[in-house]
């Protein structure tokens, strides 16, 4: 196994150090993720089953080494749809696996996960419950959390279980954040629950599909944006440079408007293709007001992009020193602080 990840990751501490700890798998780590020497790696070592970084992979440039390696199996969380398909066309992996969980939570499933339709509710250790727009638990008329019926999108929750190791929750060093992934009696006086933060939907089989997370969901002319579908359709277009999306808030408005961020260092992105290829993906509301384009986008140690910077750094070109453009008509403008001032003072329709 190659296992390029942090050992404290759930990937590269849970999933790849078990495979070497209990199955006795020779395992190959690497100090550091390296796009460049992945397939390299994974041919010197002989690897058949790795962690996937898929889209740092995708975004080298093609090679010889990019099927020419022994790897069968790949695992992994996150895999974006729109990416998946040129994964096992471009490096001949036949098998992907997914995951979904967190380092410190109860409530971990091998994707897709199945909630068995024919199993009584109450004996279900995790479920979805109905949230509001900022992601807090809606609560009926008895007090208690309201299960989401299929097809209702709805947080995933874990019911803990003290005494019962796959179903604890032992918090964090700091009790007021263990505090704020707890919510308590959920469906019944003095239970408890881990609060994983995300939106999953659950079909009428009871499979498990991820759609979120609450942070990155946000409202504009009264519909909901998810930031996943939005990425995805940019992703289409912007030929594999790294990106994020997010709510930008704008004085005089009501709920965010749609901002995207752009790795793109050799300022070569067709602003004008872009444009026209948003209004053919995505319903007017979805489609982002604001571009920032950067050298590269900023990522923490486990490789998740840094979202909520970036929203608060907002769209100010006197503050960012990154290119800001504005959408106009078919193309993006430069904001500059004139139009900057427009917009805030609402001279500039949106």
């Amino acid at each position: 196994m190659y296992n390029p990840l942090p050992l404290y990751h759930t990937a590269g501490g849970l999933v790849g150090t078990a495979a070497a700890l209990v199955d006795g798998i020779p395992s190959v780590l690497r100090a550091k993720f390296s796009a460049t020497n992945y397939w390299t790696d994974c041919i010197k070592y002989e690897c058949t089953y790795i962690g996937e970084m898929c889209r740092y992979l995708l975004a080298q440039p093609a090679k010889p080494t990019d099927s020419q390696h022994r790897v069968r199996i790949m695992v992994g969380n996150g895999m974006r749809p729109a990416i998946w398909q040129q994964i096992v066309d471009r490096f001949k992996v036949a098998q992907i696996n997914e995951i979904y969980g967190a380092t410190e939570g109860n409530a971990n499933i091998r994707a897709v996960g199945f909630l068995p339709t024919l199993v009584p509710t109450c004996l279900h250790p995790i479920a979805l419950v109905r949230v509001d727009e900022q992601g807090n638990v809606v609560r009926g008329d008895d007090g208690y959390c309201i299960r989401c019926p299929p097809n209702e999108p709805g947080m995933f929750i874990g019911l803990i279980a003290q005494g019962n190791a796959a179903r604890e929750f032992h918090g964090y060093v700091d009790k007021s954040d263990s505090n704020k992934k707890l919510e308590r009696d959920i469906f019944r006086k003095g239970d408890a629950a881990f609060v994983s933060g995300d939106i999953l939907v659950a079909d009428d089989l009871g499979y498990l599909y991820f759609k979120d997370r609450t942070g990155d969901t946000y409202k504009w002319k009264g519909e909901n944006v998810a930031t996943a579908e939005v990425e995805d359709a940019l992703g289409a277009v912007i030929e594999r440079r790294d990106c994020v999306v997010y709510g930008a808030s704008v004085p005089q408005t009501e709920g965010r408007a749609g901002m995207a961020a752009v790795a793109d260092p050799g300022r070569s992105l067709d602003l004008a293709r872009l444009a026209a290829h948003l209004d053919h993906s995505l319903p007017s509301y979805a489609r982002p007001l604001f571009l920032r384009i950067t050298n590269d986008i900023e990522i923490t140690s486990t490789f998740k992009l840094k979202k909520l910077q970036y929203q608060k750094e907002g769209f100010d070109p006197d503050v960012i020193k990154d290119p800001l453009y504005f959408r106009s008509g078919a193309t993006f403008v430069p904001i500059t602080t004139q139009l900057f001032n427009d917009i805030c003072n609402g001279k500039v329709k949106l």
